[in-house]
């Protein structure tokens, strides 16, 4: 047994296992310690995976070598691809997963990965040495270990207080201990805590549903998935979805709850995350709706434990079975657990720089719900970006970070430093100015190189990079220099309803039809299937990529050229230049602001709010641009 490491991760949850993981394959001797080795990324709330922008983050995270992705796959128990009707830079993948398989998979990942060891305790105190480095931690149990480089992905857990009705519970999961000590040691060193709350909705037992009285969803089954990797895919028996929704007769018996909800009575004085609203908040804000969709969504291959997504809430027991009850599907429900809520303690992100250390303590890094974030998603991506830098800290140096252009990862974590939360922050695309370069599709194309020059992303992942690009150029090539004639094409387009072409064009202009794709066309032009029949494997996969760059070529360079545009001002460097507080010329909010947050950047500064154009142009001037 060995108590001194380069890297200790402190929890075990979405953040804490991308961060051990990428530190421990990065090289380092690393700790993960976690309460429980048994709720190793446990899904607290929905076992499910992606979704809107979050299903691009997961694509980021396996295109630079993380293991979210593999594991969603591995565990998958439906996959969807969101927002078909939209353009490609809306597209987001969505997996249901097994819980209990996503933990054993995890776990699995973590006990065979070299360098990475797991301890069972709990941390309550941090070794902070007089110059503000990180040394070490202290357990529950008395241990010291000792480290140069200390992650902390607590999530829900520090001081985390649970409330069914007016029954308050202190916990960070339902079952399961709260964490105390790092906030206030931390707050007393001068760090800025807050509380958040988030909440999860009742389980079901399946055996009690009447599920001839919902609509079936099905799940997908091509080739989209979440790993880049060809030798991923999913195994387990696929499972529906299924459709319901609340009523009137619901929500009055809801509402008779109000009295004694934390919500409403002051019990729970935090605030929870706008985009994810129990459905008592929904009846509140939306009084005329008469109904709400609701999602009843599997918790595993052969478990009969159903979550029920929509119905979010911590009103008394009583309240959410009579409500339940109303709803015809549910006649005769019988429930494993009630939903509640939990407030827990985070810390205002502005505080770290962007690779999650903190600026007050060197070789200290937050991620994950610390930061005030929700969303597996949203915390594995944190994670291992504070895993590699953790891993950076404590062997050579050097950072490593993403920018707002180069992946949805760093415009996260841009937001979180530059503006802070003032609630639980979740992922959307329009977070992202650059969404058409941010695809979930070309993930690998612009973030597997990263991963492969750190030593994250190996040489297979790598060399599938390198053979998909090629067969994906070659087709566009192909498709720019091939001349199409009309009687080569027209009896097809005829045949199909299509209008038939009134000359001979280039085939990437036929491709250019909204209508028409490059596998349709193909079926129709021997010569393009050729070109298909030459890719080795992931054909579709390829295939797609190829006929995204074509269809949206002008879309995608004129955002290329609004973020070269934009770069220029990522590399004007002002940290340190100015003591802020002494200019004059600019607005009295942003001497305070650009004190607080110590801009990297002037294109850091431009994104902080309150910040004006006219702030900008005066530091432009002052520093001789």
């Amino acid at each position: 047994m060995k108590f001194d490491y380069d890297v200790i991760v402190v929890g075990a949850g979405h953040a804490g296992c991308e961060a051990a993981s990428a530190a421990a394959r990065l090289g380092s001797e690393t700790l993960l310690i976690t309460m429980d080795m048994n709720k190793i990324a446990q899904m607290s709330c929905n076992p499910a995976i992606g979704g809107i922008a979050k299903g691009q983050i997961v694509r980021e995270i396996d295109a630079l070598g993380g293991q979210t992705g593999i594991v969603t796959d591995k565990t998958a128990l439906q996959f969807r691809m969101l927002n078909r009707s939209k353009g490609p830079a809306m597209w987001s993948p969505r997996a249901q997963s097994d819980r209990q398989k996503f933990i054993q998979t995890w776990r699995g990942v973590l006990e065979n990965t070299d360098h990475l060891y797991l301890w069972q305790d709990s941390v309550k105190h941090l070794i902070i040495n007089k110059d503000n480095t990180i040394s070490g931690v202290i357990t529950n149990m008395e241990v010291t270990f000792r480290a140069r480089a200390v992650v902390l992905t607590c999530g829900t857990f520090m001081n985390g207080l649970m409330h069914i009705g007016r029954v308050q519970l202190k916990g960070g999961r339902v079952a399961e201990p709260a964490s105390y000590g790092i906030t206030e040691q931390l707050v007393e060193m001068g760090f800025t805590a807050g509380r958040m709350k988030t909440g999860t909705p009742v389980r079901i037992d399946g055996r009690s549903i009447r599920y001839d009285l919902m609509t079936e969803q099905k799940g997908e089954d091509d080739f989209h998935k979440f790993s880049f990797l060809d030798n991923v895919h999913r195994t387990l028996q696929q499972q529906s979805c299924w459709i319901t929704y609340t009523n009137e007769a619901v929500h009055d018996i809801l509402r008779q709850g109000f009295p004694d909800s934390p919500l409403y009575n002051g019990q729970i004085k935090s605030i929870g995350p706008r985009y994810c609203p129990s459905i008592e908040t929904k009846i509140v804000t939306f009084p005329d709706k008469t109904e709400h969709q609701l999602f009843l969504e599997p918790e595993g291959e052969t478990s009969r434990e159903f979550y029920l997504n929509g119905f979010s809430s911590s009103l008394p027991l009583d309240i959410q079975i009579r409500a339940l009850q109303e709803i015809p599907a549910f006649k005769d429900i019988r429930i494993y657990r009630p939903g509640y809520a939990i407030e827990y303690d985070y810390f205002d992100p502005t505080q770290l720089t962007h690779t999650l250390e903190t600026k007050q303590v060197k070789g200290l890094f937050f991620a994950g719900q610390i930061n005030g974030t929700t969303g597996y998603e949203e915390a594995a991506g944190q994670g291992l970006i504070a895993g590699i830098n953790a891993h950076l800290r404590s062997q050579s140096g050097g950072e490593f970070t993403l920018n707002r252009d180069e992946a949805y990862i760093g415009v996260l974590i841009d937001d979180l430093v530059t503006k802070g939360v003032d609630e639980p922050y979740r992922m959307f695309t329009s977070r992202a100015e650059y969404r058409i370069l941010l695809r979930q599709d070309d993930a690998d194309m612009r973030l597997t190189p990263k991963g492969y020059e750190l030593g994250l992303a190996s040489n297979e992942r790598y060399r599938l990079l390198r053979e998909k690009e090629e067969h994906r150029n070659r087709i566009i090539r192909f498709a720019q220099e091939y001349s199409v004639k009309m009687n080569q094409i027209n009896p097809a387009l005829e045949q199909q309803g299509y209008a038939p072409l009134r000359q001979g064009m280039k085939l990437v202009d036929l491709i250019l039809r909204p209508q028409l794709t490059i596998g349709a066309v193909a079926s129709w032009l021997p010569a393009l299937q050729e070109q298909l029949d030459l890719i080795p494997s992931r054909r579709e996969e390829i295939t797609e990529a190829a006929e995204i760059c074509i269809k949206y070529e002008g879309y995608i360079e004129r955002e290329k050229l609004i973020a070269d545009k934009i770069s220029r001002l990522e590399n004007i460097r002002i940290k340190g230049k100015f003591d802020y507080n002494t200019i004059q010329q600019i607005s009295i909010e942003a001497r305070q602001k650009l004190s607080k947050i110590d801009p990297e950047t002037i294109a850091q500064a431009s994104r902080i709010p309150g910040i004006s154009p006219s702030d900008i142009n005066i530091l432009l001037v002052l520093l001789g641009r």
